[in-house]
């Protein structure tokens, strides 16, 4: 919940290779042209909502998404770039719902939203090649946008030595229902679809924004890290993605649901629309549709179809854009070979846990919900690994096995399965801020941080130092903008080399700490071994 409430509102800004004119920046993309605005004081551009694919509507609903160039529309004028887009239709949860209302909230947000913003240094001239970062938003695959996170202040701090990019992709029931029927005759993961073919456009087009197309590293925080790591290990893990590294914050890897739970889901939005299959779906009128999805996750969670904390719709195996659950494909070594900046917060389980939970018998209730295909013997185990004495409450309680299974505990299997299979893995614990979910957020992309109350902006020009030098060097001791003397950050190495080190964040210490402290843990081990009840029986 905390990652749409903690969204970061900064000024805006970006540029163009061929830009004629330094106040009403051009962007010429070759099949259009894009006006955007200056900004002065941090000396860039900024160009919003850019199509990178035809509008998903009508026919083109639940299909795979179609490149902007194939729509055969020629652009004589100069579109205008200079205010945001529309957000993807937005999906509220219902335990995120003020109040618990089981009146469905009126969604907001437009279909015709496969788009994306590009911030980008002036005054580039035609030789520039920088590299570029894209975001993939997070909020549980059915919230937020490209505006969710700002990059204005990593391109600030790098010296205007980068171009970032924002991406749009669709939420909730657009981006990830599953039928026989789409399977059949449409795109399933659509929303992750969206995202490689967003990708992919960059790739495209990044040395006319004066980008360096071998250079575009992947990022994304929450159900954006989440999405990090299904681009990883999408189709089984393709040698030649269209980026180069990538960077997964708090990785959000909520249960995927089995064919039987979504097949049972998008039979609620059969209900919820009158319709009877999938070509009605498609010619339903956009306002009934949208409250259709949005009555879903009321109906849903009143069904117990899905429990607090997690978000209802999300990727899930179809055997062909994801072949398996991923602690599986990450544990065969079926992912993308690429460098991987890899991070975690504190009390990552605090935000997704009911407050009102404050017995044993609450507790396993959630938990039955949460995972329909554990028996008696999960849960007896899980208990004693998370025993009541080791708590407080039975709330902190919850919340400590719900991080590590929706978040902790994937990083350490992600970690682990590309540093044994040789690959450049850094991780980090972040144990500052506010030391809950998103709580890297502020240090990294807040322009205005050094005036927040209680700022450690030492701590923030670290943070910002090393993702930068991350995405620019891949390495995140290889520069430092600030001029700050900072601990070494190593490579993460597998465990059994007793060299599975990360760097450990806190309020008054930085440096690397072993493994066996945070994530390499029996908890962990359990939780990964039992992944098709954590992750839902496939």
């Amino acid at each position: 919940m905390l990652f749409w409430i903690s969204r970061l509102f900064c000024l805006a800004a970006i540029s163009t290779v061929r830009s004629q004119n330094i106040g009403s920046p051009v962007l010429d993309l070759g099949y259009a042209k894009y006006k955007g605005t200056y900004n002065e004081s941090l000396h860039v551009n900024t160009f919003y909502g850019l199509r990178y694919a035809q509008p998903p509507t009508g026919k083109l609903r639940w299909r795979a998404p179609q490149p902007i160039e194939r729509s055969n529309n020629t652009h004589v004028e100069v579109i205008d770039a200079t205010r945001p887009g529309p957000s993807c239709v937005q999906g509220n949860p219902f335990w995120t719902i003020p109040g618990g209302s089981q009146t469905p909230l009126p969604p907001a947000g437009s279909e015709d939203c496969l788009r994306l913003d590009i911030v980008q240094p002036a005054n580039l001239d035609n030789q520039t090649k920088l590299p570029v970062l894209v975001q993939i938003h997070g909020g549980g695959y059915t919230l937020g946008d490209s505006k969710f996170v700002p990059g204005y202040a990593l391109v600030n701090h790098s010296d205007n030595a980068l171009i970032f990019i924002s991406i749009q992709y669709r939420l909730g029931a657009y981006g990830f229902l599953y039928s026989e029927e789409i399977a059949a005759d449409g795109g399933t993961n659509a929303g992750l679809l969206d995202q490689r073919l967003a990708l992919d456009w960059v790739q495209r087009h990044a040395s006319s924004i004066g980008g360096d197309p071998a250079a575009i590293t992947i990022y994304g925080g929450s159900a954006g890290g989440g999405s990090v790591t299904s681009q990883m290990i999408m189709y089984g893990g393709v040698e030649k993605p269209p980026f180069r590294a990538a960077i997964a914050e708090y990785p959000w890897w909520q249960p995927y649901l089995s064919e039987e739970q979504l097949l049972r889901q998008y039979g609620y939005l059969l209900r919820e629309t009158a319709c009877e299959n999938l070509q009605c779906l498609r010619v339903l009128d956009a306002a009934k549709l949208a409250n259709a999805s949005q009555a879903t996750y009321i109906k849903a969670y009143v069904d117990e179809a899905y429990g607090y904390g997690s978000f209802y719709y999300g990727p899930y195996v179809d055997k062909r854009v994801i072949k398996d659950l991923p602690s599986k494909e990450f544990k065969a070594g079926h992912f993308t070979k690429i460098p991987l900046l890899l991070d975690r917060d504190q009390y990552e389980g605090y935000a997704f846990s009911n407050q009102s939970i404050t017995t044993l018998s609450q507790e396993t209730g959630d938990l039955r919900v949460l995972y329909p295909y554990a028996d008696e013997k999960f849960i007896d185990e899980l208990y004693k690994l998370y025993p009541a004495s080791d708590f407080n409450s039975t709330f902190f309680q919850r919340q400590a096995w719900f991080g590590d299974a929706f978040i902790n505990c994937p990083t350490y299997y992600i970690g682990s399965s590309m540093a044994s299979a040789g690959q450049t893995v850094y991780k980090m614990v972040f144990n500052a801020g506010s030391q809950l979910h998103a709580a890297t957020g502020p240090f990294l992309f807040s322009l205005d941080y050094a005036t927040s109350p209680g700022a450690n902006v030492t701590t923030a020009n670290i943070m910002k130092d090393w993702f930068l030098s991350f995405v620019i060097y891949l390495d995140p001791a290889w520069n430092s903008w600030s001029g700050i003397r900072k601990p070494f950050w190593g490579v993460y190495q597998y465990p059994g080399s007793n060299n599975a080190r990360v760097m450990s964040v806190n309020y008054t210490e930085i440096g690397m700490v072993d493994e066996k402290y945070y994530d390499r843990t029996k908890r962990c081990d359990f939780l990964w071994e039992h992944g098709t009840v954590v992750q839902n029986k496939i």
